[in-house]
């Protein structure tokens, strides 16, 4: 099956949404028209981003200002995938967060109770924390140095957020950090793990042929949509070069410059 053909069947497009669909605070010139080309071919599309330090509600506050309507349903959030995990695995357990206001939230209207007493805890949970202490870390560090089997759970192993300007540390880099003092790894719930995906494919009813994962990274977009079975598509639009797709030894199914020349196949 040609590439356009194979993309005409899909009918759930899963976008990440930052370096793919916008570039910080700037939507890119194809993103609007693409989102109604695929409402107006009969598809569904998600955004689906590792970024937990950002609640639904601040998502769709964001697109709106960047013109892009949007509701609740229409995200898949590695915030929600981790509550997912942790009410089936650890449900009832009284987490430690090293989170945004906004992923605690997320975690208590899931039904856990969220504590800053280490004595207390029986779970960590790191994300993608703007709002990262020194106190935070020296914590985490002490259960994870003093209680080995602590549960740790980490909501995505994303190394850096992209900027307008570069970069800044991410989810991953934190627990790389952490690493260093412990010598422990978390089990890390978002891209690339297939569980955003599948939990996005059950919640909208499609199947992994029916489903394409679109982002600009191929170890946390890329791979979580080849775990899952799905199509991939890699844009050049973010972080990735083409020197790291060379030496990637995980390939996307597809690669385009921008999710622009997505737009011209489905309109054509």
């Amino acid at each position: 099956m040609q590439v356009e053909e194979r993309i005409k069947s899909i009918k759930l497009f899963l976008f990440d949404m930052d370096g793919t669909l916008y570039l910080g605070d700037r939507l890119y010139d194809f993103t609007k028209e693409l989102l109604c080309q695929i409402k107006a071919n009969g598809g569904r599309y998600l955004f689906m981003t590792n970024n937990s330090s950002k609640s639904v509600k601040a998502y769709i506050e964001k697109l709106g200002k960047l013109g892009i309507e949007a509701e609740y349903g229409d995200f898949i959030t590695s915030s929600q995938a981790t509550a997912y995990y942790l009410n089936k695995h650890y449900k009832g357990k009284t987490l430690y967060v090293c989170g945004t206001v906004s992923l605690k939230n997320e975690l208590k209207e899931n039904g856990f109770e969220l504590t800053e007493d280490v004595n207390k805890t029986d779970c960590i949970v790191m994300g993608f924390d703007t709002e990262l202490t020194f106190q935070k870390l020296h914590d985490v560090s002490y259960m994870l140095c003093t209680r080995p089997d602590i549960p740790y759970i980490a909501t995505n192993p994303d190394y850096v957020c992209p900027t307008e300007f570069g970069s800044v540390p991410d989810c991953g880099s934190v627990c790389d950090m952490l690493f260093n003092v412990s010598g422990r790894r978390p089990i890390f719930i978002g891209k690339p793990e297939p569980l955003m995906p599948i939990l996005a494919m059950e919640k909208e009813g499609f199947k992994k042929e029916e489903t394409v994962v679109i982002g600009d990274r191929i170890y946390t977009d890329i791979k979580s949509g080849l775990n899952a079975g799905a199509l991939t598509i890699l844009v050049m639009s973010g972080e990735t070069t083409y020197e790291i797709l060379e030496k990637s030894v995980d390939k996307p199914d597809i690669v385009m410059e921008d999710a622009g020349e997505l737009l011209k196949i489905l309109r054509d």
